[in-house]
């Protein structure tokens, strides 16, 4: 049940972001322009990292929805829980553990963040723009998951299933239309 009371029963983030129009505007822009423009880092590459930020910060809505969506790129399913488990043996590209360690360092301790944590990622051939690219992606579901968790909105599994797929097909400028229906 949300905390505030304007919010329906049933609250996603299209009702969070209808709040403040301008805000959730440019929040919606900000997630197509860092998720969906590809580097080496594919789409799939964030909804991963997405998933797994959302799965360390217990974010139930943003970790089921972004699991899905990730699960619709083709990703497998258990490899969501290997990695909140234990990234090195997390069945996965190896070359995307590096990253992986360093978005769980930035969402844990983000001050205890190193060059060698950096240089990890470039030693597997990653570019400063993919660890860009992942930074970001890091930062924004460190955000989303604070913004979800304190309006007290949790989802359920039908409704991560629909947007994981949604957000697959269509990416995240259609969120704008909801905007314009609040």
């Amino acid at each position: 049940m949300p905390y505030f009371l304007s919010l329906p029963v049933d609250a996603g983030v299209r009702h969070i972001l209808r709040l403040n129009p301008a805000a959730g505007r440019a929040l919606i822009e900000f997630h197509e322009a860092v998720l969906r423009t590809d580097s080496q880092l594919r789409a799939q590459d964030k909804e991963l990292i997405a998933a797994y930020v959302s799965g360390l910060n217990d974010c139930k809505y943003c970790y089921g929805v972004h699991a899905e969506t990730a699960a619709a790129f083709g990703i497998d399913a258990a490899v969501f829980e290997e990695l909140l488990a234990d990234v090195d043996t997390a069945r996965i590209d190896a070359r995307l553990k590096p990253i992986l360690r360093f978005a769980r360092q930035l969402t844990v301790d983000p001050s205890k963040a190193t060059q060698a944590q950096a240089d990890a990622v470039f030693e597997v051939g990653w570019t400063e723009r993919d660890l860009h690219d992942a930074v970001l992606t890091v930062g924004l579901f460190n955000l989303m998951n604070r913004l979800l968790e304190a309006h007290g909105v949790k989802g359920a599994a039908a409704l991560f299933k629909e947007r994981g797929q949604a957000l697959k097909d269509a990416g995240y400028a259609p969120l704008l239309a909801h905007l314009r229906q609040g």
